[in-house]
């Protein structure tokens, strides 16, 4: 089958498609025909020598991916519901970026009906990424409101919808008029940080109040911004560092305010850890999903062989939402 193997760091030069064998189902796995497979932060941080694979997993890319079920392991219980045939999502450890990859059950949930198969790939890690760390990990209640940084990346954009649909109050931060005007689209209020200071901003909007929850994917630069953008009882959840992995922290501040400051990751979470998300997904994201309230929101699609200029046009930053690879 064709594959892109993390084999060498780098730019998008380095990723290549070759062939590899088809992978082998066992215990609990579920063999999927790949449809596609979404484009992630995480997957550049890997081409670039910054997010090593989790032992044991496949050195092939790719966090998520739907697609059909070809075989189920013999361990795959009766009451996970699926059969061979069934369209289905899935996150993965690794090996999204091929024509087949195999996932543990429990993080394989049926694809949400009526919805084309491509646009489903966008959905998996962000759904998880997002409920695992807003509402669980911050457990943000409705009537909160939320400050989402880089409101139109693929989390930005999902996170918007997911908390609207659960009834917070969101801010946005974004870097041009354009993407401004889409993340007021999906129900956000939006911060232009270019030309505003957000942490005024967010205070002017909140009455003072603050942002009682803080989705960041920027990491040491927004550390102590965030801080004083923060509610009284509030939770910053970090899980990125683009903006450098050190920072100052003003810990009185801090103290102050009784808030809390979380880092996540979900790649190295066990297997347990995961299926406890996935099933959250499915009981409260999914109906809402469903209902239309939550949609995948899609900036480009490539074939697979094009998967060096779909890492240049993620690495541009122009993009709104979801970067997907057809298979």
């Amino acid at each position: 089958m064709r594959a892109v193997r993390d084999v060498e760091s780098g730019g998008p030069e380095v990723l290549k498609v070759t062939e590899i064998d088809d992978p082998s189902v066992t215990g609990d796995g579920v063999l999927i025909q790949v449809v596609a497979a979404g484009l992630n932060r995480a997957d550049v941080l890997q081409r670039q020598g910054n997010y090593p694979v989790p032992p044991d997993a496949s050195d092939v890319y790719g966090l998520e991916v739907s697609g059909t079920i070809a075989e189920l392991g013999p361990e795959v219980p009766a009451e996970a519901g699926l059969t061979v045939g069934d369209k289905v999502v899935a996150l993965l450890d690794s090996g999204g970026y091929a024509d087949k990859v195999v996932a543990p059950w429990p993080q394989v949930l049926p694809a949400p009906e009526g919805m084309d198969l491509v646009e489903a790939a966008g959905l998996p890690e962000v759904a998880a990424t997002v409920f695992s760390n807003v509402f669980m990990a911050a457990a943000a209640r409705e009537g909160e409101t939320l400050l989402v940084h880089g409101g139109t990346g693929g989390i930005g954009t999902h996170a918007i919808q997911v908390a609207t649909a659960l009834g917070l109050t969101v801010l946005a931060t974004v870097g041009s008029q354009e993407k401004a005007d889409f993340v007021t689209e999906l129900g956000a209020t939006a911060i232009k940080y270019k030309d505003e200071d957000f942490v005024e901003r967010v205070m002017e909007l909140t009455d003072g109040h603050g942002a009682d929850v803080i989705l960041d994917v920027v990491g040491a630069k927004y550390l102590e911004p965030n801080v004083k953008a923060l509610a009284t009882n509030g939770r910053i959840t970090i899980i990125g560092m683009q903006g450098g992995v050190k920072g100052e922290l003003n810990i009185g501040r801090l103290m102050n305010k009784r808030g809390a400051v979380i880092g996540t990751t979900l790649r190295s979470r066990p297997l347990s850890e995961k299926a406890q998300i996935m099933g959250a997904v499915r009981q409260i994201v999914w109906p809402h999903v469903k209902s239309g309230e939550i949609r995948p929101i899609m900036a480009k699609t490539f074939p697979l062989d094009q998967v060096r200029e779909a890492h240049e046009y993620f690495d541009s930053g122009s993009h709104i939402g979801k970067v997907l690879l057809t298979m």
